[in-house]
């Protein structure tokens, strides 16, 4: 089910623990080019390559830039766990995170630079548009994730350990190992 943020006082949709994120710019004239190798080096970035996770930012699930009508609009949009006030906290005081941002948002209109806070939040404000529909399709916050792929990573281990076989056959166990065997 999806609703209006909660615990918060910004714009936005909820789905569960989860909220939507959705910001949009006009590209600086002629800047276009620039902003494309600056978005190519943040995804070359460790922490923000595909697969990797190790983003100073961790509530969030994903985040994508968009640039579009003939490269003169550029969209952010991310998903995130807990309120919108944290998040943006958690955004403002990321040194390694504000600074990639930094060397994207120089590309757009409206943005001051680094490093009025007080000014880079008016920005960001002035360019949320909150989601009409938001969905999510898996439950669970970005730390209850993680976990779960390490709990699975170690179980295959254990299924892995030839000395293990005796344990696993314990009927309490049936459960895990049916649902192993998917």
């Amino acid at each position: 089910m999806t609703t209006a943020a909660r615990e918060t006082s910004r714009p936005g949709l909820a789905a569960g623990p989860t909220n939507e994120f959705s910001l949009f710019f006009r590209v600086k004239p002629g800047s276009a080019e620039s902003l494309r190798s600056a978005l190519d080096a943040l995804q070359q970035t460790p922490g923000y390559r595909p697969g990797e996770h190790g983003i100073a930012i961790s509530t969030i699930h994903e985040a994508r830039f968009v640039l579009f009508d003939d490269d003169t609009r550029l969209a952010f949009m991310t998903s995130f766990d807990g309120p919108w006030d944290p998040y943006m906290d958690d955004f403002l005081t990321s040194g390694p995170t504000l600074a990639l941002f930094d060397v994207i948002f120089r590309h757009v209109e409206g943005y001051d630079g680094l490093p009025d806070m007080g000014a880079l939040q008016g920005f960001v404000l002035g360019a949320q548009q909150t989601a009409a529909a938001y969905a999510r399709n898996y439950g669970g916050t970005v730390k209850e994730i993680r976990k779960a792929q390490r709990v699975n990573a170690a179980f295959q281990q254990v299924l892995d350990d030839p000395a293990a076989g005796e344990a696993l056959e314990h009927p309490a166990l049936k459960p895990l190992l049916d649902e192993a065997a998917d």
